[in-house]
């Protein structure tokens, strides 16, 4: 009940034995040992380049991104936390060419447990020094009375506060849907990651482009009805695949890198090598002293 519900216990385990062995593994994402140099980590086990279909092009059918953490870890491994609590937020430990890190993704919506599960996750990756890895596949944080007497608004501020307040490097790839709030939650370019990028399939938008047509029906039907007129189905049906249309081209990723909401599209099959290169650059910062000027300018 508390690794499923309440979220209170992160792990069960059968006996002495399998509990043995996950504080082995969780002693092991805390980075005292000495870690690989980049690039030695090893190789994932399965090939980058089933990541290029994985993604089709409606965003609302689901994707397994533990698929997508199996072609970037190293030796394809991955530490889930909290597995069975929130199970549509994917959140657990693993390395990248070498470095340590946390990752975040969305196997659906986030919901009330999922966010809980996040800002936990979160606090835990700064404790332990960890950068952390979003990889972004979500349509937006789940909606309706269900969830909003969940508390909703609430763990989803929780989750919100904790990233932008994280201490540590955080990096964003946007791999699929990133819509609505879902943007900001999974750190979007708003909250300041080191690095965000994109692939090609992603898609940024305030909503799906069915949804915002689909509201402004309702909108336009409702107001017909306060005035006691018809509508005009076929004004009503060109206006909605007007906006479609529009909100399919805004969304596309090459639109928005376009707009500098991202630091670069990348092929899907190079994300381990482009998030190697960027926790490199991470580390090194994070090395490097600055010695900030408080002259005036004095020039002639």
């Amino acid at each position: 009940m508390h690794a499923t519900v309440s979220g209170l216990a992160e792990n069960v385990a059968d006996d002495d034995a399998s509990a043995l062995a996950v504080a082995r593994e969780l002693v092991g994402t805390l980075g005292w040992q000495p870690r690989a140099g980049w690039p030695d980590g090893p190789a994932p086990l399965f090939a980058a380049d089933d990541l290029l279909g994985l993604f089709g092009t409606d965003a609302k059918k689901p994707v397994e991104m533990r698929h997508v953490i199996a072609r970037v870890t190293d030796a394809s491994e991955f530490l889930e936390f909290k597995a069975e609590h929130g199970p549509a937020t994917v959140c657990g430990y693993g390395a990248i060419a070498g470095f340590r890190v946390g990752i975040v993704t969305n196997n659906g919506p986030l919901d009330p447990a999922g966010s809980t599960k996040v800002t936990h996750f979160v606090q835990s990756c700064c404790q332990r020094a960890l950068p952390i890895v979003w990889l972004q596949n979500t349509t937006g944080f789940i909606v309706g009375t269900e969830a909003e007497r969940a508390g909703m608004i609430k763990h989803g501020s929780k989750q919100i506060q904790a990233l932008a307040n994280a201490t540590v490097p955080q990096i964003t790839v946007q791999c699929g849907a990133s819509f609505g709030a879902g943007n900001y939650g999974m750190c979007g370019r708003g909250f300041g990651p080191r690095f965000v990028f994109a692939w090609p399939t992603a898609r940024t938008a305030v909503m799906g482009a069915e949804q915002a047509a689909g509201t402004m029906e309702i909108v336009m039907r409702e107001g017909a009805a306060r005035k006691g007129a018809p509508v005009d189905e076929d004004q009503l049906a060109g206006l909605k695949a007007k906006i479609v249309s529009t909100f399919e081209r805004q969304s596309d990723a090459f639109y928005t890198s376009g707009l500098l909401l991202d630091d670069g599209l990348i092929d899907p099959r190079d994300t381990r090598r482009v998030l190697a290169l960027a926790l490199q650059v991470c580390g090194e910062a994070s090395r490097r002293n600055l010695h900030p000027m408080q002259f005036g300018v004095a020039r002639p």
